[in-house]
């Protein structure tokens, strides 16, 4: 039997300007990576919130496979939510990985290791 899997992409979210005064506490060039279910924020270590909150619900669907004619496959610069705002940002897909379900549900009756548990090797569940 094969186990069930799926890809995701990976993310870059890089703040573009417009030519508008930035209004939120983000620049041109800040950005942060979405790997898995994890944001990893660049060398500035943060991301204003507002604008954050603005973008995770589209994440989760810029991550999956769409059809080419999908909004989602297409449409990559979303405006920062404060309207005075200049920033955009830019939704780039920069790599694919590879989970498993047992690896990510949260169904006690399908539920394996944790894709994030390196303490386990995926075959056995034991130590290595």
């Amino acid at each position: 039997m094969t186990e069930a899997t799926f890809w995701l992409y990976d993310l870059k979210v890089e703040v573009i300007a417009t030519g508008q005064p930035m209004v939120c506490n983000h620049q041109a060039g800040d950005y942060f990576l979405v790997e898995g279910e994890n944001l990893r924020f660049g060398p500035n270590g943060s991301f204003p919130m507002y604008p954050l909150a603005a973008l995770l619900p589209l994440l989760p669907a810029k991550q999956r496979d769409t059809n080419e004619n999908d909004w989602m496959s297409t449409d990559a610069v979303i405006a920062c939510p404060d309207p005075h705002c200049g920033g955009r940002f830019h939704i780039t897909r920069t790599g694919r990985r590879q989970f498993t379900h047992a690896g990510t549900t949260g169904l006690p009756d399908q539920r394996g290791t944790p894709y994030w548990d390196k303490s386990k090797t995926p075959d056995t569940g034991d130590a290595p």
